[in-house]
């Protein structure tokens, strides 16, 4: 059990120090889930009319259809592909910025903000939890190496559109178990331990992922 828990946290804290860009990598299931239940809060406090909620679910459901069709083209390169996806990302934003009185956009910008804060702030406090380790310059290289690497090959999973999701997602978590692995193996035995203290010491139910 205690080697479990201390996989689980040293996997938290890496998470924390990696790019933003492939945080939606490691678990794509409960991240997409998260970021839904996120937009559904920001747009259930614009307290929408019923025509702009019917407004709203047509446009979702047709942007979910366009992107799923852009990512079954086997025709495109892997730079149009995204750039394909760039340009829906943005016309549907815009579609749902059209159906909003000035007020809600307000709101709405209001609440992201907000949102990117409180993300940076628990950012803040995962860099404290390492940087308490005192890694030494060698440890803090090899640990940067073994992040850049890992978003390399993340990169890599996730625009090789030969692999259907379900692939991308056992390869996503076989990489990250490796990462861990990794991660762990750079730390001294008495920075685990401390590592573990740290986690014993956190409010209960607040994890660092």
């Amino acid at each position: 059990m205690k080697k479990i828990v201390l996989s689980i946290l040293v996997a938290g804290l890496v998470a924390g120090t990696s790019q933003a860009q492939e945080i939606r990598d490691r678990e794509p299931r409960k991240h997409r889930t998260m970021q839904r239940h996120h937009r559904g809060n920001e747009f259930k406090s614009l307290n929408l009319s019923e025509e702009q909620k019917t407004k709203m679910k047509a446009l979702r459901e047709e942007h979910q259809k366009k992107m799923s069709e852009l990512r079954k083209k086997e025709d495109l390169t892997v730079k149009d592909w995204k750039a394909q996806m760039e340009a829906e990302r943005k016309a549907h934003q815009s579609q749902v910025q059209g159906l909003l009185t000035e007020e809600q956009k307000a709101s709405l910008a209001k609440a992201r903000t907000e949102r990117k804060q409180a993300m940076q702030n628990r950012k803040g406090q995962r860099f404290n939890r390492m940087g308490s380790l005192n890694l030494s310059e060698e440890q803090s290289a090899k640990m940067k190496a073994e992040r850049e690497a890992t978003a390399k090959k993340m990169r890599a999973i996730r625009e090789d559109k030969s692999l259907q999701e379900d692939a991308k997602r056992k390869q996503i978590r076989e990489l990250m178990e490796q990462q861990r692995q990794n991660m762990k193996s750079i730390l001294t035995e008495e920075q685990q331990k401390k590592l573990e203290e740290q986690r014993k010491k956190r409010p209960s139910g607040k994890r660092s992922v």
